[in-house]
């Protein structure tokens, strides 16, 4: 797992809108990366809806918020879109960045053993490096916990 201080992997992803987003074009802001199991079911609605009634206190402080998850970008669109997300949803469809933040493998649901993208978050300074680490997050109050984080 990559831990506080360690420098954040790189990435380019698309977005919900088709964009190409790169971590490094926020050098200089915090950013709080989440990943998330599946777009527009219970858990990952509740922590995407968290992060969006926050979304002011997110901005106030100038974090940008990313979420990643393996789902196509025509998910995360009409996801974005029913929940009013003011966030970039980026798709990570093979699972490549999400395996470089340890937020990929094998998972057990309901019998069946399949690859899938785990619930974490890494909080990256303006530097570039790790600040925060969240393994295996409740989606419930994540939001109000970062910023806290950030604060103290």
């Amino acid at each position: 797992m990559l831990a506080i201080g360690d420098d954040a992997p790189d990435f380019e992803l698309t977005d919900q809108h088709g964009d190409t987003t790169s971590l490094s074009d926020f050098r200089g802001e915090h950013v709080v990366v989440y990943f998330y199991p599946r777009a527009d079911t219970p858990g990952c609605t509740t922590e995407a809806c968290g992060f969006r009634d926050a979304w002011d206190e997110f901005t106030d402080r100038d974090i940008t918020v990313l979420g990643i998850s393996d789902d196509p970008v025509s998910d995360l669109d009409s996801f974005a879109e029913k929940y009013d997300l003011p966030f970039s949803l980026l798709s990570d469809e093979d699972g490549t960045v999400s395996t470089k933040y340890d937020s990929y493998g094998e998972k057990n649901m309901f019998g069946k053993t399949f690859d899938g993208v785990f619930r974490n978050t890494f909080v990256v300074g303006p530097e570039g490096t790790i600040e925060h680490v969240y393994q295996g997050v409740s989606p419930d109050g994540h939001a109000e916990e970062i910023l806290a984080d950030i604060d103290g």
